[in-house]
């Protein structure tokens, strides 16, 4: 990964907790059910997650009460406009977007001396069977402070009040009390420490519940994709809704999408463009071993492109020039198929969501393209991190130089 790291290409934007936020980070994982981390100090993400916490503990998701109950932590309000490096949902970005849109002048405020611990809410305790994700409908953000700050605020509010009834500003008692709670939380008359509940609501979206799942509303008939065969399984299993439901390996999926104006494929469209050249490289800088040059050179010089094209066996030289070798053969002979020429995970790969989606379903689209055929490394980099990383560290260096390179200059 140094690789990455050199380049600022691997968990970049994260920032660093020590010294004192360590001790509030751990009240809030306390106040969340969950144990402290033994480390002095950590990088987290916007939404709180820390990657060296998530290594101690042995769990990716360590911020969650089970798949139905994930939470985040604030305290700092430099996690404004931070990536969420592992996010559990595709929405997650945005509701954290929201939280700090809402509260920002609040968290600033708030998370001088104390943190905020979050809980997002969509009224659903546990997780059963893998169509309970249908169950998503208005996510209800609520928050906490450590310490109960809040509390404190309305205790010391009504001390105040009470020493200014009567003669009770004599009362040596009540002197003590407003002393020891004005050491321990400060004078909080004029802090505003009411975060008010927000409520999101959700439409398509990704969620890492059960292995993996994609649910596409707003068309005919709601889309369910699995990652995981065995949650698959157990969904068509179910006649309770009335869903299409897929594992992402069919092929009929793709058809499915495509049908559904989900995603579209034009290949004479594609073949100039930059991203066609990048799945190309990459189908065929998976077919090089062992090469007498750098797998980077080969992949940019147009010349030794060639000349290993030329060494490789036939097959897989067909798989590469697929797409430009169908597009030829439709010249000569209208009737030429696709299916019969072009390799079907290239042609899985050059599809993009359709034009008519909104941005937001289009970057879930392209989160789902690249879940389904993972060859182009720009968007794989771009939508999926953590699985671009965990690949990364399996491919040959000088592949590896390729990559960098690739994603450095966006093309």
């Amino acid at each position: 990964m140094q690789k990455l790291k050199q380049a600022n290409l691997y968990r970049n934007e994260l920032i660093p907790i020590s010294g004192k936020l360590v001790e509030r980070y751990n009240k809030c994982l306390v106040k969340l059910g969950f144990t402290p981390t033994k480390l002095t100090s950590f990088f987290i993400d916007g939404i709180g997650w820390s990657p060296e916490i998530a290594e101690e503990k042995n769990e990716v998701f360590y911020l969650n009460n089970g798949e139905a109950n994930p939470h985040a932590i604030i305290i700092t309000p430099l996690q404004k406009g931070l990536p969420i490096y592992n996010p559990f949902h595709s929405f997650d970005r945005e509701l954290m977007k929201l939280v700090f849109k809402t509260h920002n002048e609040k968290i600033n405020n708030i998370t001088r001396d104390s943190a905020i611990c979050v809980d997002f809410d969509q009224n659903i305790d546990a997780f059963y069977e893998p169509l309970d994700v249908l169950k998503y409908q208005d996510v209800k953000i609520s928050f906490r402070l450590i310490d109960d700050l809040d509390r404190a605020k309305e205790a010391q509010l009504q001390l105040i009040e009470k020493f200014h009834k009567d003669n009770n500003f004599i009362d040596e008692n009540l002197h003590q009390q407003l002393l020891s709670s004005a050491k321990k939380y400060g004078d909080l008359r004029e802090r505003d420490l009411s975060l008010e509940p927000i409520v999101f609501t959700t439409d398509s979206f990704f969620t890492e519940a059960f292995g993996g799942v994609y649910l596409l509303r707003n068309f005919i008939t709601p889309i369910l994709i699995f990652e995981k065969k065995e949650a698959y399984k157990e969904a068509i299993n179910d006649t309770t809704y009335d869903v299409l439901m897929f594992h992402i390996s069919q092929p009929e999926l793709v058809t499915q999408l495509r049908d559904h104006l989900i995603i579209e494929c034009n290949l004479a469209q594609e073949v100039p463009t930059k991203r066609y050249e990048r799945i190309k490289s990459f189908i065929f800088g998976e077919a090089l071993k062992d090469t007498q040059h750098p797998v980077n050179d080969i992949l940019i010089d147009k010349m030794l492109f060639k000349s290993y094209l030329n060494k490789i066996d036939l097959e897989t030289r067909k798989k590469v020039m697929s797409v430009e070798r169908y597009l030829d053969k439709k010249q000569t002979n209208k009737d030429t198929k696709i299916n019969d020429i072009v390799d079907q995970e290239f042609y899985f790969a050059l599809h993009k969501p359709h034009s008519s989606l909104r941005a937001n379903h289009q970057d879930l689209i392209w989160k789902l393209l690249i879940n389904i055929a993972p060859k182009d490394v720009l968007f794989w980099y771009w939508y999926d991190k953590e699985d671009f990383y965990k690949n990364f560290k399996s491919w040959q260096e000088t592949k590896q130089d390729w990559v960098v390179e690739t994603i450095k200059n966006g093309f």
